[in-house]
């Protein structure tokens, strides 16, 4: 017999539901890293047109997770605009062609978390972020990715194959409230074949989403970013 699911993925909600997946964000990073609302929005805000969301519901509509991306247009990635900067002061063109990033394909892995007091369902909202992320990159063929990894988090991300590489040039240093954090670049499919040989039983949760049973998973076309009709994407 059929039952209703836990919890829902939605790639690039709209309204109330993007709403819901920016009150999550906030939520998630004042709590772990002290980022107030006004921090986050005098960081990320430059990059809203470009930003595309992966959030969790759970039924009644709030997001319990959310994943943030910025796709490649005119007005950059942060994470490459951040590493040009102190503390790490990289040659960002010539860090791109030491670790072969395609950059006006690459896409900025910007954000991810989910909330506090999930208790037994925190795994499955986990397993179903990073899911829908391996659902967003196979549909619109996204071949590298950039990203601020939080030294704390890179085991979680190990589940899903996603550690990242440092970058050329970079190392761990402060950032946004993060005492160690390490700017990392990752050519996903690359990474879905290591994570299927290294950690199997990881791979078919993460990436098939084998196991995902209380979670409504969209059809692989509905990650597949659309732009509004009047938009005109611009590659960097």
């Amino acid at each position: 017999m059929d039952t209703d699911p836990l919890f829902q993925i939605v790639f690039d909600p709209s309204g109330e539901q993007l709403s819901a997946a920016q009150a999550c964000e906030a939520a998630v990073f004042d709590q772990a890293y002290g980022n107030s609302a006004a921090e986050l929005a005098e960081a990320y805000g430059p990059y809203a047109p470009a930003s595309v969301f992966i959030a969790v519901f759970e039924p009644g509509g709030d997001a319990v997770g959310a994943v943030r991306l910025i796709r490649p247009t005119e007005l950059g990635l942060k994470t490459l605009h951040d590493v040009a900067r102190p503390p790490w002061s990289l040659d960002v063109p010539r860090m791109a062609r030491a670790a072969r990033l395609e950059l006006d394909r690459t896409w900025d892995f910007t954000t991810l978390g989910m909330r506090r007091g999930l208790r037994k369902h925190s795994t499955m909202v986990s397993a179903a972020l990073f899911h829908g992320l391996v659902q967003a990159v196979r549909a619109n063929n996204i071949p590298t990715a950039v990203m601020m990894i939080d030294e704390r988090v890179r085991g979680l991300l190990r589940l899903a194959g996603m550690t990242g590489q440092t970058m050329p040039g970079a190392q761990t240093a402060s950032y946004m409230g993060s005492a160690k954090c390490t700017p990392v670049y990752e050519h996903c499919f690359a990474a879905f074949d290591r994570q299927r040989q290294v950690n199997p039983d990881g791979y078919r949760l993460f990436m098939q989403g084998i196991g995902l049973d209380g979670v409504s998973v969209p059809a692989l076309t509905e990650f597949r970013y659309r732009p509004a009709p009047a938009e005109v994407p611009v590659h960097a």
